[in-house]
């Protein structure tokens, strides 16, 4: 009865009662994983009722592995952490001034 109820629930939140598929996202996907870890499914498991109902959709096996690792260790939040990402540059007019003069000075500098 677990696995009938847990199909349906997969797909209601796949798509309308109508058939109509949707994407969903990493915040979704883990709330179901934790759903069914916190049901007593083991990790292979809930990767095989994944790959079940999103088919392609579905995360990998390692990917369900590291999302059950975290949330038995605690992590349970759903939503991916801020990440520190390459540093935004601007092109100012000094900075192509600065660069322009560079070039200007020495011939073997590329504007590369």
């Amino acid at each position: 009865m677990c696995r009938i109820a847990s199909l349906f629930l997969l797909q209601r939140l796949k798509g309308s009662m109508s058939g109509e598929a949707r994407d969903f996202n990493n915040i979704e996907k883990r709330a179901i994983i934790m759903y069914f870890l916190l049901r007593g499914k083991s990790p292979m498991k809930i990767h095989a009722i994944l790959k079940e109902t999103l088919g392609e959709q579905s995360p990998w096996s390692a990917t369900v592995k590291k999302w059950v690792s975290l949330i038995k260790r605690g992590d349970f939040s759903t939503c991916d952490a801020p990440r520190p990402g390459r540093p935004k540059t601007v092109p100012t007019p000094e900075i192509i001034d600065k660069i322009h003069e560079l070039i200007l000075e020495e011939r073997r500098i590329s504007a590369k």
